[in-house]
């Protein structure tokens, strides 16, 4: 299990360095002889987890962990109106898609309405975002004529062989294809006096010009709207209009990968796409959709999807599910119901506040970003330099996994506390997150200089 993609990974165990007990040694002995060696486990100390409620995850002795890392389930685990709506459905029918049934038809129509500013005309589902992103890309392929892919440099966008080609944050044993272009994130914090809207559309046209060069036809930009794996970047609100019609002057498509942005959790729309004001060829969403449910799909346009359709019969045995469907429909009404979007606002604008309000106190808070429920707090050696403090990032996860708060971190210098909880975190417990994050980053700077 110890290999270089373990140190990819900032929250990575990695066998040896720390003392895990032997019961949980002995787990970790049984679930590699049984698993094999390509799964990873979190943290220095892995965690064993038997239950999970709302926001909390507990372990075999009924310790509580505050799980702001896990988007999946966006409204919180085991969702009370999601695991009825489970239920209920499992126990009148489960089937797939060739079949007539109402509450796929339902969920499409539900969906599209969330984005009435596009031309999204169609609902595809798959059970996975990578299994979405790779649809979305044969569909781009077959629309353009093209094969070319432009995503940023520390992109993740799934784990299909074709999609893994342009997931650059996978690593370095991950090959990206000959046909994979990379350009810089819009990093704002970085940018010092530059555009950031011009250099990012710059530097995508400038893709697009050795793609060609190279006799390969743009098929697609692909971006998560808030560049996560890149490191939380999203500011200002609107720099994404010129690059996106860079791609279509070059006969490419946008696809918006809202598997982690979307589902209110900007609190501002319900896709991170819809701050930019920009209009995609396609969308793909993740299993937020079913809050964890394999559920995933895309929004495409009529003109996007019609090739496609016309020459490709699509069929995915539990994509679209009527169990899944049914799980989606409860999300999409929980969020209404309960106001989840502006709560998110709400919560996240008191998170990232309070957090702001640490660096005051510790140096190595260079920034802090983010929109609603997602906010990345940039650790550095010195403000400076803006040098990434790598070390100091994997030290303040791990304390703040002993301290019962679970999250990770992203970008390329691996830097980056990524805060991503599910959407009804409380104001109570963002306190409780930024205190932990205090202490963490005490604990963790007294560590290092000693």
């Amino acid at each position: 299990m110890n290999s270089t993609t373990d140190f990819n990974m900032v929250n990575a165990y990695i066998p040896g360095r720390a003392d895990v007990g032997p019961l949980t040694a002995a787990m970790i002995e049984r679930r590699d002889a049984l698993l094999g060696p390509a799964y990873r486990l979190m943290y220095e100390r892995p965690l064993h987890i038997v239950r999970g409620e709302g926001v909390w995850l507990i372990d075999p002795d009924g310790r509580r962990y505050l799980d702001v890392y896990n988007n999946v389930a966006s409204l919180g685990h085991c969702h009370p109106a999601v695991t009825e709506a489970i239920c209920a459905q499992a126990r009148t029918l489960a089937t797939n898609t060739r079949y007539l049934h109402d509450t796929i038809l339902e969920l499409a129509e539900r969906l599209l309405a969330t984005v009435p500013e596009t031309k999204l005309a169609h609902l595809m589902l798959t059970c996975t975002g990578s299994e979405a992103n790779d649809l979305a890309y044969r569909i781009a392929q077959v629309r353009t004529g093209g094969t070319g892919v432009i995503v940023t440099e520390t992109a993740y966008h799934g784990f299909t062989d074709a999609v893994s080609k342009f997931s650059p944050s996978l690593g370095t044993t991950v090959d990206l294809g000959g046909h994979v272009r990379l350009v810089p994130a819009p990093r704002l914090y970085h940018a010092g006096d530059a555009d950031l809207a011009e250099r990012f559309t710059r530097d995508v046209e400038a893709a697009i010009a050795d793609l060609r060069r190279h006799g390969i036809k743009p098929a697609a930009l692909v971006v998560d709207s808030m560049f996560t794996s890149d490191g939380i970047l999203p500011d200002p609100a609107g720099f994404l209009q010129g690059a996106v019609d860079a791609i279509k002057r070059a006969g490419g498509l946008f696809i918006a990968d809202e598997v982690q942005p979307g589902f209110g959790r900007t609190g501002e729309h319900m896709w991170g796409f819809q701050r930019h004001g920009v209009v995609p060829d396609i969308v793909t969403l993740g299993k937020p959709m079913g809050n964890g449910q394999p559920v995933a799909g895309l929004l495409a346009t009529a003109d996007a999807l019609a090739e496609f359709g016309q020459n490709s019969r699509y069929f995915n045995t539990f994509g679209g599910n009527t169990v899944s469907c049914a799980a989606a429909l409860a999300v999409l009404d929980t969020i209404e119901r309960e106001d989840l979007v502006r709560h998110a606002a709400r919560v996240g604008k008191i998170l990232r506040d309070g957090v702001a309000e640490l660096a005051k106190r510790h140096e190595a808070i260079g920034d802090v970003r983010g929109a609603g429920m997602f906010v990345g707090v940039e650790l550095v050696t010195d403000r400076a330099s803006r040098a990434p403090a790598r070390e100091l990032t994997t030290r303040v996860v791990n304390r703040m996994r002993d301290n019962g708060v679970l999250l990770s971190a992203c970008a390329m210098g691996h830097n980056v506390l990524k805060i991503r909880p599910p959407l009804v975190l409380s104001a109570e417990q963002a306190g409780m997150v930024i205190d932990v994050i205090d202490e963490a980053l005490g604990t963790a700077q007294s560590a290092l200089r000693s």
